[in-house]
């Protein structure tokens, strides 16, 4: 073989492996993909596609078998393989599935969503860039037990909520002078302190106030009140913090100075404040949202014409609806509230 036929072959080698290393570098380096989708009930009205909590979803490649609602009611279970990944929604419908790494996109998979009060569902997709919206079918009112006698109309119902609120109450002021000595005309020959532009010589001086146990500066401010205030300059960018102490300097460049300092006082006062707002119903689940400082949340409303107040504490229970929260980046409380069996809203609600 000529010379010049082995150094291509080998160049041809080289260059298959370089790209057969970068080809594994890239599958041994790939992350993971992460599917994101939401679970809603099935209605043609947008503002009826209720978000669907505690949702099961489980992710298969399309050729394996979904269990169907017959084998779930006699607990015969899919032998097939098991699930991608499996996922539960929150209270807004909100869920993630993480692929495993061998799974790219453009693969057919099937998701399978369960839940107890929705008619199971199996939607053919596949893995991309994209949102996955899964809507479920309410079981239909036969296939669940229904309370006897007539539903129990709820009414005018009112949020209620405190806040603290602080409220500065006046007890006083405060009045300070303090001096600042200087010569004037005096060169300064760049030792500091010295006038803004170098040239003279300067004096600085401070003064500290403490407003007392418990107490606040407001609307704090100082000025120069005697001598040469025209080479004078204050600093006050503390003033403008205020707080239980406060200080305040100043430089003069000049003769003998004479500065001011005054705040009010006051003593921060806290109280509870009550709130209310109005719940926002869409078809049988209502919706509100409360501050992150918001204690002692109670929903007022009207049973058959009674008004009753139920608390709705840290466990979210209530006698006639079943209710989740969910927290904001701000720690804002968004409250769902679904009607239990029996119960239904009036057109005041």
């Amino acid at each position: 073989m000529k010379r010049g036929s082995r150094i291509g072959i080998v160049a041809i080698l080289l260059l298959a492996g370089i790209v057969i290393g970068s080809w594994l570098s890239g599958v041994f380096k790939t992350k993971s993909l992460v599917l994101r989708g939401a679970v809603l009930t099935n209605d043609p009205d947008p503002r009826q596609q209720l978000p669907v909590a505690d949702a099961r979803i489980a992710i298969r490649l399309s050729s394996a078998v979904p269990p169907s609602d017959l084998s779930r009611l006699f607990s015969l279970e899919n032998t097939g393989p098991a699930p991608l990944a499996e996922a539960k929604s929150d209270n807004r419908g909100y869920f993630t599935l993480t692929l495993p790494r061998d799974i790219r996109r453009g693969r057919s998979v099937t998701f399978e969503v369960t839940h107890s009060a929705y008619q199971s569902l199996a939607v053919n997709d596949h893995v991309g860039d994209q949102l996955y919206v899964l809507r479920m079918e309410v079981l239909r009112r036969g296939m669940a037990p229904q309370p006897a006698g007539p539903p129990v109309t709820i009414g005018n119902v009112l949020v209620r909520y405190s806040v603290k609120s602080v409220t500065p109450a006046s007890v006083g002021s405060a009045a300070r002078t303090f001096e600042v000595v200087n010569t004037g005309n005096v060169p300064c020959n760049g030792r500091n302190p010295c006038s803004p532009d170098g040239k003279w010589k300067a004096s600085i001086g401070s003064i500290s106030l403490d407003a007392g146990p418990g107490n606040m500066f407001h609307n704090a401010r100082a000025s120069c009140i005697a001598g040469p205030c025209s080479f004078t300059r204050i600093d006050d960018r503390e003033l403008y913090v205020g707080g239980p102490k406060i200080s305040v300097s100043a430089r003069n460049w000049s003769d003998t100075a004479v500065f001011l300092v005054e705040a009010e006082v006051v003593h921060p006062m806290i109280s509870d404040v009550v709130r209310e707002s109005h719940p926002y119903v869409l078809g049988r689940a209502l919706n509100f949202t409360v501050p992150a400082s918001a204690e002692g949340i109670t929903l007022q409303a009207e049973l058959n014409g009674e008004t009753i107040v139920f608390p709705l504490g840290p466990a979210l229970i209530l006698d006639w609806a079943d209710c989740t929260a969910q927290m904001d980046a701000q720690r804002n409380q968004a409250y769902r509230c679904e009607l239990k069996p029996g119960y239904r809203f009036g057109r005041s609600s």
